[in-house]
């Protein structure tokens, strides 16, 4: 697989949009345009959706009244958007310096190559490429090596394309969502048992989990949320997103354990909305 076809789209299911509540909606949308290099794609009466080419990723809806949410809630840690390759992640990180905007984080994952920063509400977001599967190293259960070690940025960007930064590459993504989760334990008890994920790695206190053998599709951490309590309703931050389903046997395999989980669901016409244990809203699709 060359870099750029994004592995992480082609397995049985993946993350594919988020939805998050904020409190200004024209700060917070022009920074995902200016800042990030989205594009609008539609735009209603308090709502904006944002996308690449065409493809929706991202969706912004005002709640002037929202409460803040805590930093120990749960929720979004981050939301993360998957280049296609790291000419790509160059480009956008020299776009970055144009912008002054202030990283707070930049990782070799091993896996992959990470750039970490925030909106103007707080919402976490990470701008990455992946390395191509054949250079990841898998351990014998099926679990992926990751790590955190030092991004040469100075190198990253030596790989800048010469010509003006013209927005987000077509064929970006939602790679993955990492959420703020009360307990790991519980989550994998969610995402593994019952929507069906892998788990692929552990750090301390955080779990990553997959469906095809990608590094992550959903992670959850308990570092700023031990025993997080449920999100209250009308709160800024993560809104929900949705699972979309390749595999059309997984898909209703996974209904079904939601069935025999006695786990809520409300068919709509994005699919099944369900709500994990922090009522983090998840629209299941196919």
């Amino acid at each position: 697989m060359t870099e750029g076809s994004s592995f992480a789209l082609t397995t049985s299911a993946f993350v594919d949009h988020v939805e998050l509540t904020v409190g200004d909606l024209s700060t917070v949308s022009s920074f995902y345009q200016r800042v990030i290099g989205l594009s609008p794609i539609e735009q209603h009466a308090g709502e904006d959706v944002l996308g690449v080419g065409g493809r929706p990723l991202l969706t912004l809806t005002e709640s002037r009244d929202a409460a803040p949410a805590p930093r120990s809630a749960a929720g979004l840690f981050h939301i993360a958007f998957l280049l296609p390759t790291r000419a790509d992640l160059a480009h956008w990180l020299s776009h970055a310096g144009e912008q002054n905007v202030r990283l707070e984080g930049a990782s070799d994952h091993l896996v992959s190559e990470a750039l970490y920063l925030s909106d103007p509400e707080g919402n976490g977001i990470e701008i990455y490429r992946d390395r191509r599967p054949d250079e990841w190293t898998y351990h014998d259960d099926g679990t992926v090596e990751m790590a955190t070690e030092r991004l040469d940025l100075r190198a990253l960007l030596a790989e800048t394309p010469h010509k003006p930064f013209a927005g987000m590459a077509d064929g970006t993504a939602v790679g993955h969502i990492h959420l703020q989760v009360g307990d790991v334990a519980q989550a994998e008890g969610f995402y593994r048992d019952i929507l069906g994920l892998k788990v692929m790695a552990h750090y301390p206190g955080a779990s990553f989990m997959a469906t095809g053998g990608y590094h992550h599709h959903v992670a959850a951490n308990i570092w700023n949320s031990r025993k997080a309590e449920p999100r209250q309703k009308n709160m800024r931050g993560l809104a929900g997103y949705r699972l979309h389903y390749n595999d059309i046997a997984a898909f209703e395999s996974t209904l079904a354990s939601l069935r025999e989980k006695q786990i809520p669901m409300q068919q709509t016409d994005k699919g099944w909305g369900i709500s994990d244990p922090w009522n983090i809203g998840i629209t299941l699709s196919a």
